[in-house]
């Protein structure tokens, strides 16, 4: 099971044209769907920015169609301000971007890394998961997982992997 937590999340009100802040949990993410959750050391960071998010933007419509996928979440260890800049800089239209600020759900995950080298402070190993009404059904982890690891994996959290790997298990 997922770790039960609480993000601190500012929603957008198009009618007044603000954002108000929203707790969310656990549940109110995850109940009752099929999903893929990727987490990532940082918005705006060039493998982040460049590949994994949009990748998995243009991916949703097939994840969906052939396997079920209601939702995808990426997760990151960054205030829900810049979760959201980074959201409408990319033009999301799919992935919903979920803050963990303080690292809570990324810590409950064993996934918290420092990443002082490159002065990020504490921040997520790359991971990927599928979940199905918050029960995790396989987590994919990028090689190396330690504290101010030197390099940036990026393999086993493509979405093309995943598909690959949903392709490979269908029922």
């Amino acid at each position: 099971m997922l770790p039960n937590i609480v993000f601190h999340t500012r929603v957008y009100d198009e009618s007044s044209d603000t954002y108000s802040w929203k707790d969310m949990t656990t549940e109110d993410y995850f109940a009752n769907k099929k999903v893929i959750v990727f987490s990532l050391p940082g918005a705006f960071t060039p493998t982040c920015d460049t590949y994994q998010l949009p990748h998995f933007e243009a991916m949703y419509d097939l994840f969906a169609e052939e396997h079920g996928i209601d939702e995808i979440y990426c997760i990151s260890v960054n205030d829900a301000f810049v979760m959201n800049a980074w959201a409408k800089k990319q033009n999301l239209k799919n992935v919903k971007v979920i803050p963990d600020g303080s690292g809570l759900f990324t810590k409950e995950m064993g996934m918290l890394v420092k990443k002082d080298n490159l002065g990020f402070g504490l921040r997520s190993w790359r991971y990927a998961m599928i979940v199905d009404n918050g029960n995790i059904i396989s987590v994919f982890v990028e090689e190396g997982k330690e504290d101010n690891h030197a390099e940036d994996p990026y393999e086993y959290t493509k979405p093309q992997y995943i598909m690959e790997w949903m392709n490979a298990h269908k029922a």
